[in-house]
């Protein structure tokens, strides 16, 4: 049985296999324990060659969907057990959980951070399952709280000069750049590919970033401390040297209250979190300007 063939598909088709795959399971057609289909039983019923399913395979362990049982034998649907796990670099975790939760009729996030960068990749994956369809939200709700560039902030800034000011306005112009984008990227939700409701509002506050943080549909609170490290970066043909920070790779510590038997810290956490931002964002925070 030829289930879901890549031809019509732009994605590569180990992307593709990966992608069917991960609804099995997600669905529940391919339960915890359940062993995964041979990689010659999925080259058939995908109508793809071996390498395509152990690439899609490979993406899955990455994932910590699926196990390794060695041996030639075929891995088995991982058992989920999120207290186990190991934080993962924003980059990875946020575009995992961002496509968990876009699976949500309603979605809403908030972001804290100093940039919208690492959001914007982690779109990358619901904005691919919304174009095919697997993805069918009925709104979409966006909130950004970035750092104002009317203020003085502690990062980036110069190694040997901390009152020079172009690290600053190299940041603004970043900030700017990338939140154009995501204003872009979720308005294609709505004109091209029919989410009925988006919406995307950005605020700044006076304020230095030290971590990110991403509330997701109320129930989900991922926390990332940034790392500061020297660089050179060019900005209007001149090299600085500056002390910035790591958030694409930073890891990123997640607080769940909507299972079924959440943790208290959690659920503390998560509530505290959600009643922070909201606090920030009914006070001091003022909508981003284009300036």
């Amino acid at each position: 049985m030829n289930r879901t063939s890549p031809a019509n598909d732009a994605r590569p088709p180990h992307e593709v296999v990966a992608a069917a795959l991960r609804e099995r399971i997600d669905s529940g057609e391919l339960p915890p324990g359940a062993r995964i289909p041979t990689q010659k039983d999925l080259a058939a019923e995908y109508g793809v060659n071996r390498t395509a399913v152990r690439q899609a395979l490979q993406e899955l362990k990455h994932l910590g969907l699926i196990t390794d049982t060695g041996r030639g034998a075929p891995p088995a649907v991982a058992r989920a057990d999120s207290s186990q796990e190991a934080p993962k670099p924003a980059g990875t975790e946020l575009a995992e959980r961002l496509y968990e939760a876009f699976r949500a009729e309603h979605v809403t996030i908030d972001t804290y951070s100093l940039t919208t960068e690492t959001f914007n990749n982690a779109l990358a994956r619901p904005h691919r399952s919304i174009v095919d369809g697997t993805l069918q939200p009925r709104s979409v709700t966006v909130r950004v709280i970035l750092p104002s560039s009317e203020a003085y902030l502690a990062l980036p800034r110069l190694i040997n000069n901390p009152d020079d000011r172009r690290p600053l306005h190299r940041l603004h112009e970043l900030q700017r750049t990338w939140a154009t984008a995501l204003r872009m990227s979720l308005e294609v939700f709505r004109d091209r590919y029919g989410v009925p409701e988006v919406s995307c509002q950005i605020r700044t506050v006076a304020a230095t970033p030290l971590q990110k943080l991403y509330l997701l549909n109320g129930t989900e609170a991922l926390l990332g401390y940034y790392h500061v490290v020297p660089e050179e970066v060019t900005y209007q043909g001149e090299e600085l040297e500056i002390y910035d920070v790591l958030g694409f790779e930073t890891a990123l510590f997640r607080f769940s209250s909507g299972s079924e038997n959440p943790d208290r810290q959690d659920v503390a956490f998560v509530h505290d979190s959600q009643a922070w931002f909201d606090s920030l964002w009914d006070t001091i925070a003022t909508p981003l300007t284009s300036d």
